[in-house]
């Protein structure tokens, strides 16, 4: 069942170990099937360099049952089908712990736009959630995780292809795209710009970009005029 979709995830998933990002286990990527019927994820607690896709782990959206693998899905699942199932733009969804988006989740802080480099992934600031409530943890902790990320989204009023990423408060990076392989390209790019930001404001706590910057380098890869790369 899907076994060119648990190819792609499981290959989505390696290219996240190898990204340098996540420590140990601490990662998971899924994607959702064209009929966006079902999701395939890693499983819960497997080592990279062990991982192949007979691993991988077949829920329904809807429900987040189990239909196909031998092992239990990543803990963060009813995360991932959270924002599946609130934003059918999305096709793959990364979280990791990486360090530099962590730091900014658990100083609270949006991670600001400050330079042309966050302008070509992000159209703005990459959010970050409120705290979930004691009640919001103690029951149903992931599936809350998941609604906080959308409604941190909808409540901003954002367009959610265009800031393909969050830092949930307290907790860490949640990033999407077309596919799982879109999905772990933006959270490499957002540690990376997690990263210039923290040292940006460390020499200038002041820093800001202009609007126009931020547009003309978003626009240029993303707008109807884009031009940055080639024809397809």
């Amino acid at each position: 069942m899907l076994e060119n979709l648990k190819e792609s995830v499981c290959r989505a998933n390696l290219e996240l170990g190898a990204s340098g990002l996540v420590v140990y286990t601490w990662g998971n990527v899924s994607e959702i099937s064209s009929d966006r019927q079902y999701v395939v994820i890693k499983p819960s607690g497997v080592d990279y360099a062990v991982m192949k896709p007979s691993h991988m782990v077949v829920v329904e959206l809807l429900t987040g049952q189990v239909v196909e693998g031998d092992y239990r899905p990543s803990s963060d699942t009813p995360t991932h089908l959270e924002l599946y199932r609130r934003f059918p733009a999305i096709g793959g969804v990364t979280h990791t712990h990486s360090v530099n988006a962590v730091a900014f989740a658990q100083a609270g802080m949006d991670i600001p736009a400050l330079g042309t480099t966050h302008a070509d992934y992000f159209y703005g600031a990459v959010p970050c959630t409120r705290s979930l409530a004691k009640e919001e943890v103690v029951k149903d902790y992931e599936l809350n995780t998941g609604k906080v990320i959308c409604d941190t989204i909808e409540e901003r009023g954002y367009d959610v292809m265009a800031i393909p990423g969050i830092v949930v408060r307290n907790h860490g990076p949640f990033t999407w795209g077309k596919d799982g392989a879109a999905s772990v390209y933006h959270a490499v790019v957002l540690e990376k710009v997690a990263d210039m930001a923290i040292k940006t404001l460390s020499l200038n706590p002041q820093a800001v970009m202009p609007q126009f910057v931020l547009d003309k380098h978003y626009y240029r890869k993303h707008g109807p005029g884009a031009y940055y790369g080639q024809k397809e």
